[in-house]
Parts: C-alpha cells; sequence; structure tokens
C-alpha cells in the first residue's frame, strides 16, 4: 500500500478486525498488498485470481506484523516508486508482453518458478520466508529459506570484484558502522532482476538491531536506468524459534513441468481450433 504513509489507531484496528474476518479461515491465500487491495474492498469472500487450477490456502501464509505504516517504501517520504525511465518503461512494458505469451521452455519463466532465486534482497514474503544469521569476524552468511539461497559476505574491506564478473545475488561486501551492519551488493547478473532492474542495480542493506527480538532492516535501491532517483524500504524482522527446514524446490518441480506441458496442451487447441474455423469457412 502506498499514498498517505500512516493510518490511524482506530483505521489499522478496523482493517485487523476486517482481515480476521475474511482471512482467519482456509480460504485462498492473499500475497503482498492483495491483503490490504481487497480489506478496502466490500468483498464478502476472497478468490484468488488463479482460482482455477487451484491456490495455496491461509495455512501457507507466515503471520503479519501490522503497523501503521502504509508502504514498505520509507524513502520517498509519499511510499511510492519513483517514476520508472524511458528505460524502464520499455523494459517493464517488454516483461508484461513476455508474462502474456505461452513458455517456450523454462527460459521463459521466472526464476522463482525455476528454483534458482527468489532474489536478492527479497521484499515480499508469503511462507518459509524466514532468514538465518551466521557471523564471524571476518564474514557474515546470510541463509534464505526459499530456495535455500546463502550469501557468504566478507566484512575485510576487500573491492567488489571485476565488472565483468556477473551473478545472481550481486557481489556482496559488508562493514560495520557502530552497531550497523551494511552491505554493499553490485554485479548483478543482467538475467537477475528486482523489479526489472537488473545489471546496473546498486543495493546497500542496513541491518541495525534495535532491541533484543528485532533487526531494523533498510534496503536503498539504486539503477538510474530504471527509475528516476534511489528508493528505500524498512523492513522489520522479528526473531522466530520455528526451524528452518530444507527447501526443496529442483527436487520437486513439478509445477513447471505442468506449465510447459499446459502451454503446449494450449498451443495444440489453438492449432486445432483454427484448422476447424478454416474448414467450416
Amino acid at each position: 500500500m502506498a499514498g498517505r504513509q500512516t493510518l490511524t489507531d482506530d483505521e489499522l484496528a478496523a482493517l485487523k478486525k476486517r482481515s480476521d474476518e475474511l482471512f482467519s479461515g482456509d480460504g485462498d491465500a492473499a500475497f503482498g498488498d492483495t491483503l490490504f487491495e481487497t480489506l478496502l474492498t466490500d468483498t464478502k469472500k476472497f478468490v484468488s485470481t488463479d482460482g482455477l487450477t487451484g491456490d495455496y490456502n491461509q495455512f501457507w501464509l507466515v503471520a503479519r506484523d501490522w503497523d501503521n505504516r502504509t508502504s514498505l517504501i520509507v524513502d520517498p517520504p509519499d511510499g511510492r516508486l519513483p517514476p520508472l525511465t524511458p528505460q524502464g518503461q520499455a523494459k517493464q512494458a517488454a516483461a508484461e508482453a513476455a508474462r502474456k505469451r505461452l513458455a517456450a521452455g523454462p527460459e521463459d519463466r521466472s526464476l522463482s518458478e525455476r528454483c534458482i532465486s527468489f532474489g536478492v534482497p527479497r521484499l515480499g514474503a508469503g511462507y518459509n520466508s524466514y532468514y538465518q544469521f551466521v557471523q564471524t569476524p571476518q564474514y557474515v552468511a546470510i541463509y534464505q529459506e526459499t530456495i535455500h539461497d546463502a550469501r557468504i559476505i566478507p566484512l575485510d574491506a576487500r573491492p567488489h570484484v571485476e565488472q565483468n564478473i556477473r551473478q545472481w545475488h550481486g557481489d556482496s561486501r559488508g562493514r560495520w558502522e557502530g552497531n550497523t551492519l551494511v552491505v554493499d551488493t553490485t554485479n548483478y547478473s543482467p538475467k537477475s532482476s528486482l523489479r526489472g532492474a537488473a545489471e546496473n542495480l546498486h543495493v546497500v542493506e542496513r541491518f541495525t538491531r534495535v532491541d533484543s527480538d528485532t533487526i531494523r532492516y533498510e534496503i536503498t535501491v539504486e539503477d538510474p536506468t530504471t527509475w528516476t532517483k534511489p528508493w528505500t524500504v524498512m523492513i522489520p524482522l522479528r526473531r522466530s524459534n520455528d526451524r528452518i527446514y530444507e527447501y526443496a524446490c529442483h527436487e520437486g518441480n513439478t509445477g513447471l513441468v505442468g506449465i510447459l506441458s499446459g502451454a503446449r496442451a494450449d498451443e495444440k487447441a489453438a492449432e486445432e481450433a483454427t484448422k476447424k474455423q478454416k474448414s467450416e469457412n
């Protein structure tokens, strides 16, 4: 949600009450902003847009962290993403057109569907969304449960790798500024994607422990070829005693097989419909 940056306590209480009424059962899961967009309507029952093929139910979602903010974005102050550059608009239009086409092969589907990565940093949460931090004097490792992504970040002031070396998660270097861990990441692969940004992406993450159970996680994103100015989000990370489990995505990725076989079936159906139309004419 974006726009007005804060809700009153009464508005927040009303949203939470309505959320309990709509989403406390075993109905379809509402990911991301879909939850809030639904709460602001007079919908009596939420039905996923993917209802034809089945969907996740509420069991899969992590607990919501309710506060008075209406946006994760803290800069710009209006809580909205900066305008796209002309190049960014063209990339977004091309991506939308690609999503509407039937996938010819795995490369036409997203990195997450292919079990490669949910991206770094991951701004959204849904299920298996935990992070684990392991720290030594020379390194910090950040392990992400989804697709078991692991980042090993040196803290010894070494420079970034050469510009011709590109990686899915970029090249990260860490340093301490007082009690804040700052992680600077460049050298993303052209095939990576953070809301459309890739090889020109520069990300600065700041991890600050504010109490025994909370880390203030700030992420500043910059790509002058995609947005007209940088933007920053803040996500509070809460301590959990839950276990982290293996995310065996590749081993059980039957969904991708179904997507591609479904695309071939749709192509065959369209071909047969065209032949029938021609024969009737």
